[in-house]
């Protein structure tokens, strides 16, 4: 019998790139990708992966999900902020305390050997701007305003609900800490604060395709660490094969890339030929927020290596913006 990995929020942008990465790892006669999510849909069918549409929330729910062999669960599975109108208690902790404590439970009744969690880096929200290299042993500092409180409050009280799984129940837990991960998909917008506003890189990179100017907000050589899609998707993939029992990661390349240079490498790889954009420099306007992830524990314990850094992450997005990985979902 093949072993079982389940994909929960396999719809969403990072759940997609990660089955199909999946799907090129595992070998299909040992092991069996499956994608759960919200949304009904047919898209997996050509992909050849089992897909159940559910509330996570929903107990009973879990009932039609494979009841033997599963090896382990990758949980996306979150109510975001940056897909709400507004804050929601009651939606934050039915859906990402309740949908995970079912998913935990779901585990131990299957004897699962794992699950892989994504926490979020706003769990470190008060070492922002204070530490410039965020360690991956930082210890929890949330801010409590703003329409990340919530959120960042509901995600720290799953991944103390999984550490109790771990100990009480053996369940080998893998918590991935995440910033802003860098991708190509159909959306170009997000929630800030209930308005709704263009991804900023999002928008620069299509104005670069447009040849217009780009203005560069704040001081030039603030740097921001940038990892891309697939480089997360191996961080995944590195937890799910490692023998060990636990570990906590930061996403990330451990290299900043600054505003400098995150604007002309855009430029030089969307503008079109004989229309390149100008930068237009905006001292007087906010600096971007500086940050480099520490992936040493990474590199270490479970072999995890950078391979897209931040021109090659370019030159990937733009062909995956002329590919149909998305397509019919």
């Amino acid at each position: 019998m093949k072993k079982k990995i389940i994909i929960f929020g396999a719809t969403g942008n990072i759940g997609v790139y990660l089955t199909d990465y999946l799907l090129e790892k595992f070998d299909s006669n040992e092991y069996e990708i499956i994608a759960v999510g919200r949304r009904k849909t047919n898209f997996f069918d050509k992909r050849g992966v089992r897909y159940f549409s559910m509330d996570i929330s929903d107990k009973a729910a879990f009932e039609a999900l494979p009841q033997d062999n599963v090896y382990a669960a990758v949980h996306l599975a979150n109510l975001l902020p940056a897909r709400m109108t507004e804050d929601d208690p009651y939606e934050y902790f039915k859906v990402n305390l309740n949908g995970s404590i079912n998913i935990l439970e779901y585990l131990k009744k299957t004897n699962a050997d794992r699950i892989v969690f994504t926490q979020s880096y706003a769990d470190i929200a008060g070492h922002w701007d204070k530490e410039k290299v965020l360690r991956y042993d930082l210890p929890r500092s949330l801010k409590y305003t703003g329409d990340h409180a919530l959120y960042s409050i509901s995600k720290c009280a799953v991944e103390d609900i999984i550490e109790y799984y771990h100990q009480s129940f053996g369940l080998k837990n893998f918590i991935l800490r995440l910033p802003n991960i860098y991708m190509y998909a159909p959306e170009e917008y997000y929630y800030v604060d209930g308005k709704k506003i263009n991804i900023s890189y999002r928008y620069i990179i299509r104005r670069a395709i447009n040849g217009e100017p780009i203005e560069l907000w704040g001081d030039p050589t603030r740097v921001r660490d940038m990892i891309y899609i697939k480089d997360f998707c191996q961080l995944v993939y590195k937890t799910l094969i490692t023998d060990r029992s636990t570990g906590h990661y930061n996403a990330g390349t451990g290299v900043g890339t600054s505003m400098q240079e995150q604007i002309e490498g855009i430029i030089d790889v969307f503008s079109p030929e004989g229309k390149r954009s100008e930068i237009i420099y905006c001292p007087e306007k906010r600096n971007a927020m500086e940050y480099i992830m520490d992936i040493s524990n990474a590199e270490e314990e479970i072999g995890y290596k950078p391979e897209y850094f931040y021109r090659e992450y370019l030159e990937d997005y733009k062909r995956e913006m002329n590919g149909s990985r998305f397509e019919g979902l």
